[in-house]
């Protein structure tokens, strides 16, 4: 039998209500609650707020009389409401009141994953629903993950880029190529299986096990830097239009350097194939004294190493179950926007063209690489800009992580359809999250305030309704976190028992 948690009074509006909580309820905002209405059926809501009265007791307080006994107590809660399941299974929202008196139940677990649409058993595990004390594990949609963008917003410790790396487990588990630029090194640890004592003590309450991933290729241009690396990351030259040398040279070009170094194109293009070596070469017999600095500028990029080696193809970093990590620690940041700029630009082109499966393009720390207007101009942020507003039409999904949403470019902010938000505090962020959400609230914002790491509010397309969700532990090893210079002793936090010890596991991201 559902038990009953309180009964509506009061005014009553369409999408809210208030109810009188039962004594023995132990209600706690975020918990969902069902209703059954005289039209509709069973109706979901949500609890908004819960606030205890006691009118006597501030009353005898002022006047010095004794304290009433603790039965004059009453608990209000606000709820908000959901919506029920029609005959055609939409979630609508009722048009007609609840009566005044009505019971108010503990919502069951089918009610929720109904309403919710989380009942999508092959979709993306990215943890458990909060807010219901039963384990209600949250499935997303792939298809629209993927296809309709996505962003994982957070401040630093928030638990952002190990939520990440849930979402790239539940991928590479489906076999969809995923390309990650990983600027710090991050996702390695891919490769091999959780031994985290504290969060392998954890994996029976989500019901998953440790896992490595042997389908993990790590790209890199500096295998000194990084030799964990499999393949030495090279640019393919050939593919570079003159727009192309001109964008990436780090000196300014001018009219007649343009005109040396489009003669220089013309006559390697005769060669075949050729390297960078090569057009200096050429630019070194031509007659004009503006040649020099063009070829210090060249040089310059020769330095990088980004040509040398045998170049990388597509076809090679986008294959049907294969995940690519361009690892990019230790690359200046210039040579960075180079290599995503033209390695998202030649993923771009040929998936167009059919020449790579669909696939989902990953980059970390995105503000870098898109920043918005007044934080500096970056090569890739053209590229970035189009996938964003065009990838979904070919099947090119792209996801932005960053821990700065006040300097992403607001134009792919928007165009990413399911938010991942993890705490985030920044008026200026919190600001630049409203303004790319539709409907977002003053409530909403609050929350995202107060969200204890390892706990992230989903919304968007991929979603019925924004909901909570205690993000998962990871299969594999999280190669993200931070160093402790200092070990401090845990303090207590809002929560206890095993959800105190479920939290705590995330205090270190």
């Amino acid at each position: 039998m559902t038990k009953i948690v309180g009964m509506i009074f009061g005014e009553v509006g369409y999408g809210d209500f208030n109810f009188l909580v039962a004594r023995d309820a132990n209600l706690e905002k975020g918990e969902y609650v069902k209703v059954n209405h005289e039209k509709y059926g069973w109706v979901l809501a949500q609890v908004r707020s819960i606030k205890r009265y006691n009118e006597l007791y501030s009353l005898n307080a002022i006047t010095g009389a004794s304290i009433p006994k603790v039965q004059e107590e009453r608990i209000i809660a606000n709820a908000k409401v959901i919506g029920y399941i029609d005959k055609d299974g939409l979630l609508k929202m009722p048009k007609i009141p609840f009566k005044p008196g009505e019971k108010v139940y503990e919502a069951d677990a089918g009610i929720i994953r109904k309403s919710l649409k989380l009942e999508q058993k092959n979709g993306i595990y990215l943890g458990l629903l909060e807010g219901h004390s039963r384990r209600i594990p949250v499935y997303l949609n792939p298809n629209k993950l993927i296809q309709k963008h996505i962003a994982v917003l957070a401040k630093t410790g928030a638990g952002k880029s190990y939520t990440v790396g849930v979402l790239v487990e539940e991928l590479i588990e489906k076999k969809v190529p995923v390309v990650i630029i990983d600027p710090h090194g991050e996702y390695s640890a891919l490769r091999y299986p959780n031994d985290n004592p504290r969060e392998l003590a954890l994996m029976e309450h989500y019901g998953i096990a440790p896992k490595g991933y042997d389908s993990v290729v790590e790209y890199t241009p500096n295998q000194s830097i990084n030799p964990q690396a499999e393949r030495k990351l090279s640019l393919d030259i050939t593919r570079f239009t003159i727009n192309d040398f001109i964008e990436m040279l780090p000196t300014k070009v001018t009219d007649s350097q343009k005109g040396i170094l489009f003669e220089a194109l013309k006559v390697v293009e005769t060669y075949g194939r050729y390297t960078l070596e090569d057009i200096i070469r050429v630019i070194h017999e031509h007659e004009s004294k503006a040649k020099w600095n063009l070829i210090t500028s060249l040089e310059m990029l020769r330095e990088s190493r980004i040509f040398e080696g045998t170049p990388v193809k597509t076809s090679e970093l986008v294959r049907r179950g294969i995940t690519s990590i361009i690892n990019l620690r230790g690359v200046q940041p210039e040579i960075q926007d180079i290599v995503v700029s033209r390695i998202a630009t030649e993923i771009f082109e040929d998936r167009k063209r059919g020449r790579v499966p669909p696939l989902l393009f990953l980059i970390e720390e995105a503000h870098n690489f898109a920043p918005e207007r007044g934080f500096g101009a970056r090569a890739s942020n053209k590229i970035i800009r189009t996938i964003a507003s065009e990838g979904r039409k070919f099947g090119m999904g792209l996801c932005v992580v960053t821990q700065r949403p006040a300097r992403i470019d607001k134009s792919v902010l928007s165009q990413c359809n399911t938010q991942i938000i993890l705490k985030v505090t920044n008026p200026n962020d919190l600001k630049a999250i409203s303004q790319s959400i539709e409907g977002f609230t003053s409530d909403l914002e609050e929350e995202i305030k107060q969200l204890e790491p390892g706990e992230a509010l989903v919304v968007g397309d991929v979603v019925e309704q924004p909901i909570f969700v205690d993000v998962r532990v990871k299969r594999s090893r999280h190669g993200g976190a931070s160093v402790e210079v200092v070990r401090e002793r845990r303090g207590r936090r809002r929560k206890t028992g095993f959800d105190s010890l479920l939290k705590r596991i995330f205090s270190r991201y």
